[in-house]
């Protein structure tokens, strides 16, 4: 269990962050991104819990556990404890194919209430959408900055999953929350 007596340690006012195994790293190195639109992507999420309905925000706090899970495989580079791969270890939390299967089975149950997708759709149509939409946003700029650092250095392959399934699932989990009654784009030529 975590414990946390002192929020300021001042070990980062020299422009580096600590890593699970120690090591340090520079606040805008790839990782460090990659860990802090996770971390966005959680506030983001957060939000949206305030504005949807009580299963739906079991859901989203899921899932919001299954990030802080992501922060803590991404804050724990490959070799760390002596692991030579990506399988999670009494020291090593990491993000397995479990939880993107659970995506994936969500993602199937709302879709299937929604009719099918005859435009492209504008973020938004209800407040608690709209929230939902902006995750998805910020979870598509954090696996990108995921795939960046993976062209850097290893990354779990199911953490990049994972970002890439969910930002499918805020998607149609927007629509679902809409009711299929999403707004829908209109292009330039045809609103003249």
């Amino acid at each position: 269990m975590v414990k946390l007596n002192k929020i300021y340690t001042r070990t980062g006012d020299d422009g580096t962050t600590g890593l699970v195994d120690g090591s340090r790293r520079a606040k805008y190195d790839a990782r460090m991104v990659a860990i802090g639109e996770v971390d966005e992507l959680n506030s983001a999420l957060g939000l949206a819990v305030l504005a949807v309905k009580a299963d739906i925000a079991g859901e989203l706090e899921r899932i919001q556990n299954d990030l802080f899970d992501l922060g803590a495989d991404l804050a724990t580079p490959l070799g760390a404890f002596d692991t030579p791969d990506f399988a999670p270890s009494d020291m090593v939390l990491r993000i397995v194919p479990g939880q993107v299967d659970w995506l994936e089975s969500a993602i199937d149950r709302h879709n299937t209430t929604l009719p099918p997708l005859r435009s492209f759709i504008l973020p938004g149509g209800s407040e608690p959408a709209a929230r939902v939409h902006l995750a998805r946003a910020i979870a598509r700029r954090a696996e990108r900055a995921l795939a960046a650092l993976a062209v850097a250095e290893p990354v779990n392959p199911a953490a990049l999953t994972y970002l890439n399934r969910l930002s499918d699932y805020l998607f149609v989990l927007a629509r679902a929350i809409n009711a299929g009654a999403d707004p829908l784009w209109v292009p330039g030529a045809s609103r003249a």
